[in-house]
């Protein structure tokens, strides 16, 4: 567990959120030859298991699974191969299954009350959700401010330019979803848009 959480400190985390199982593949598949090794495919994604087991094989990539919200979910999760588990709240029963397979659980929280619950619950980190619409990097450090023991992923409507000032705010991981590649783009097949992206994010100079 210390493992997993050592190679996301620090870093921008693809979610991979799409509509059809072959978008969610093209996507992962763009994002990974950008240069970025950590993936989140999100339980909305049709087949998304197979996905996580598929990209799991390749032992270049750290792969989690998001929006997991019970516990037979996370425990599929975990068979598929995800070495993360990430909820836009807090399920205790998520937390448990984590703990028993050894896997960090990184649930959402909205307020400092919801933050040191899940903290305290065992949460991993807490994934702070939707960042931006709770004011960003200076919600974000006020958070930090008085509950600076508990690692927190901000994620929600976080442009790509936005990384380094919640990283410099306090965050211990960003997430990032449609600003990095948005509906649109994927199902209009941007490849090197999002391919573009992907390795400013990665701090690469060429694909």
């Amino acid at each position: 567990m210390d493992a997993v959480l050592a190679r996301l400190r620090g870093k921008a985390i693809p979610v991979v959120r799409c509509e059809s199982t072959e978008q969610a593949d093209a996507l992962s598949a763009w994002l990974i030859h950008g240069g970025l090794t950590i993936l989140e495919i999100t339980t909305t994604v049709p087949g998304y298991a197979g996905l996580v087991t598929k990209l799991a094989a390749d032992p270049r990539l750290l792969v989690g699974t998001g929006t997991v919200l019970d516990a037979a979910t996370a425990e599929a999760a975990v068979e598929a191969g995800s070495r993360f588990l990430v909820s836009p709240c807090l399920v205790p029963d998520v937390i448990a299954v984590g703990k028993a397979a050894k896997v960090p659980v990184i649930p959402g929280a909205a307020t400092p009350t919801e933050v040191l619950t899940a903290h305290r619950a065992g949460a991993a980190a807490v994934k702070l959700f939707p960042a931006e619409q709770l004011g960003g990097p200076g919600f974000l450090k006020a958070v930090r401010s008085v509950l600076p023991e508990v690692p927190l992923m901000p994620t929600g409507g976080i442009a790509l330019e936005q990384v380094p000032e919640y990283i410099s705010a306090g965050a211990f991981a960003v997430g990032l979803g449609s600003q990095l590649a948005s509906q649109r783009e994927i199902a209009a097949g941007a490849r090197d848009e999002i391919i573009a992206r992907a390795i400013r994010l990665a701090g690469r100079d060429t694909p």
